[in-house]
């Protein structure tokens, strides 16, 4: 697995300016990645790395949640990297199987957020870290939305709804660093 092009995305993001929670927590998951040749792949126990979707409308005031079926909150779409060190391409393949939505578009090449965040024990899966890099995607609301398996609901949500719905400190980092159309 090649790891470089992972940490060059967030080598760049942490050179911007960013909350300080949001930067510990990208130089916790550059540590991470430089210590973990594994980071890409699921079966790596302490924590691994996914790509997330952050989709918004193109006026930029509604976001598309999913209420996640094993987590039973609404977040942003997203999924397991499984390998692949494209993180931008594994939040635009999760978010189109998650949504069924096929006019995606990436708005930036660059890392949009970066979270760490505990996953529960569930099953025969042991707890463990999820390292999400989090990438900016535009949508439109009027293309039908199918529901996957691994969600129960989806919805377009007004950003300054989504606290509402979820008040993590995550995702309403995220409703705050939502560029204007």
């Amino acid at each position: 697995m090649h790891r470089t092009a992972v940490l060059a995305l967030l080598r760049s993001h942490a050179g911007r300016a960013l909350e300080a929670n949001e930067a510990a927590m990208t130089a916790a998951t550059i540590e991470f990645v430089e210590s973990h040749s594994d980071c890409l792949l699921r079966s790596c126990v302490p924590g691994h790395l996914t790509g997330s979707a952050w989709i918004v409308s193109p006026d930029r005031r509604r976001t598309l949640l999913t209420h996640h079926h094993k987590l039973d909150k609404w977040l942003q779409l997203g999924g397991h990297a499984d390998g692949d060190s494209d993180l931008a391409a594994v939040a635009m393949r999760e978010a189109r199987e998650e949504s069924g939505l096929s006019q995606l578009k990436l708005l930036a090449p660059e890392v949009f957020d970066v979270d760490r965040h505990w996953i529960p024990p569930r099953k025969a899966d042991p707890g463990h870290f999820h390292y999400d890099l989090r990438f900016l995607i535009l949508a439109d609301p009027a293309e039908p939305l199918q529901i996957s398996s691994e969600s129960k609901d989806l919805a377009w949500v007004e950003l300054e709804r989504v606290a509402q719905l979820n008040p993590e400190e995550s995702m309403a980092r995220m409703v705050r660093k939502t560029p204007p159309s």
